[in-house]
């Protein structure tokens, strides 16, 4: 008996549905890839500042340092997504991580900003596993128990940071920010040979066939778009000046967009399928993740600054600090997403996603009226927490459900970069305003974002995730005609 679209339990039957004992112990070894990797992106967030400090760059700047490492993710996932579907997804996932840890090996010999970008675009591989991992669950799990595998895979990406944001402070505070890469780079290997060993994929019909080749100029029409995209944030600020350079990177980024859509219509196998892509439920539930994707990175690039801002225009903490306030975020959001595949299977992917969407607006619009102590700041993120780990888990959920089987690799492949661009936009759109909107304080040199930056990085997040709720909304009819096209 198969699973209802919405991710609910047709009846009682399916909880006494078999698993493997392989496929628990794969689930396991993915999990702790999936725990490595966001380790590694989230043991810097405490640094943002000293990067400032050390290299002597602006805030837009240090938003490169999380944005280059999502730009070559975003670019990398769906290349990896389609190899994964040509070559196997078990050796494609091994190639990613071998990337990943010399990236992150790299990362510890940093020396200069133009160095550590470097060893941040190749750790930016590693989050093109993600989309292979999802598909490695979905072939070796019964679809009955799909969604609580799916739950407890996810919560891994937060305790993954749980363990990055607090192991990642103590070490910048007693080692400095190079060591921190240095303690992921052993871990990461050992992992990866473990996988080698332990995991077994059966092969599907699209493996063993000859390579299509990658779409090469698609990849650097769509690394352009957002490139572009990014820079033209970077300097949005300089308009009142006279500065009109944001506007030339943005008509760069639509032609380059408009050029990358025209590729992909006529190549035999595009980067991203825009007839998938275009689906009305797979398009909707994509922009969903783009605007999880943007929110969270914008509190990622925001609270260390604000926590390390000299008083008063910020708390005057330290890296200990940083990682006390956004350590409520981040327990939340394990414990609510491994406990997703049960409200998956009561609720349904809809209402869940529904239900996270109506959560983050309420947070952030909470954080915007009550960022002025820690504690509440603590607590308003840990409500976005909620919010956040429903959207992801019941829209992927949407996405694993809705997605043909054959295009699989593909489509997650696209969602991960759709959502991946919205982290890159995240980071860029908070050192946006923390540039544009800046004070001083007396007797101490340099300028640090003001009490206005910070009301306009929430606000933004605030009606970014109304426009969420919205389109969580607009899923319900849509749903419907789609689950009688799939499992009809």
């Amino acid at each position: 008996m198969k699973e209802n679209q919405d991710g609910t339990e047709p009846s009682k039957n399916n909880s006494v549905v078999p698993v493997s004992s392989s496929a628990w112990l794969s689930l396991a070894i993915i999990c702790g890839l999936a725990l490595v990797t966001m380790y590694g992106e989230t043991m810097v967030l405490p640094a943002i500042p000293d990067f400032i400090r050390d290299f002597g760059i602006s805030y837009n700047t240090s938003s490169w340092i999380l944005s280059s490492y999502l730009i070559a993710g975003a670019v990398m996932t769906p290349i990896a997504g389609k190899l994964s579907d040509i070559y196997g997804k078990k050796k494609i996932l091994l190639i990613v991580m071998m990337i990943y840890s010399a990236g992150i090996l790299a990362g510890g010999f940093s020396n200069s900003l133009p160095f550590l970008l470097s060893a941040r675009i190749a750790q930016g591989v590693g989050i093109s596993m993600f989309p292979i991992a999802f598909g490695i669950v979905r072939d070796i799990f019964p679809i009955q128990k799909l969604g609580m595998a799916q739950g407890i895979f996810t919560s891994t990406f937060f305790g993954g940071s749980v363990i990055g944001l607090i192991a990642g402070a103590k070490i910048i505070s007693d080692y400095g920010w190079h060591a921190t890469f240095f303690s992921v780079f052993p871990i990461a290997i050992v992992l990866a040979f473990i996988m080698n060993r332990f995991i077994n994929v059966k092969k599907t019909e699209q493996e063993d066939t000859e390579a299509t080749g990658i779409d090469v100029k698609g990849t650097l029409a769509l690394s352009f778009t957002v490139v572009l995209f990014l820079m033209g944030l970077s300097f949005l600020q300089d308009i009142g000046s006279g500065n009109l350079d944001s506007l030339g990177f943005f008509a760069g980024s639509a032609v380059s967009l408009i050029i990358f859509a025209s590729l992909e219509k006529r190549v035999a196998h595009p980067l991203i399928d825009l007839k998938v892509l275009s689906d009305k439920v797979l398009l909707p539930s994509n922009i969903i993740m783009i605007i999880v994707g943007v929110s969270t990175f914008m509190v990622y690039q925001t609270i260390p600054i604000l926590i390390r801002s000299p008083s008063p225009l910020g708390f005057g903490g330290d890296v200990i600090t940083v990682a006390e306030v956004q350590l409520p975020f981040m327990i939340v959001s394990l414990v609510v997403s491994a406990a997703g595949g049960f409200f998956l299977s009561r609720i349904g992917n809809f209402n869940l996603t529904a239900l996270g969407t109506t959560i983050c607006a309420v947070g952030f619009f909470s954080i915007l009226a009550f960022h002025f102590t820690e504690s509440t700041i603590s607590a308003t993120l840990a409500i976005i927490s909620v919010g956040l780990s429903f959207a992801i888990v019941g829209g992927f959920n949407i996405i694993l459900m809705s997605s043909p089987q054959k295009v699989q690799g593909i489509s997650l492949g696209m969602s991960v970069l759709l959502m991946l661009v919205g982290n890159s936009l995240g980071p860029s759109l908070a050192g946006m305003y923390q540039q544009m909107y800046r004070d001083t304080i007396p007797n101490l040199s340099g300028s640090f974002p003001s009490a206005q930056a910070y009301d306009q990085i929430f606000l933004t997040a605030a009606l970014l995730s109304v426009v969420s709720v919205i389109f969580a909304i607009s899923l319900r009819k849509k749903m419907g005609t789609k689950t009688s096209m799939v499992l009809g």
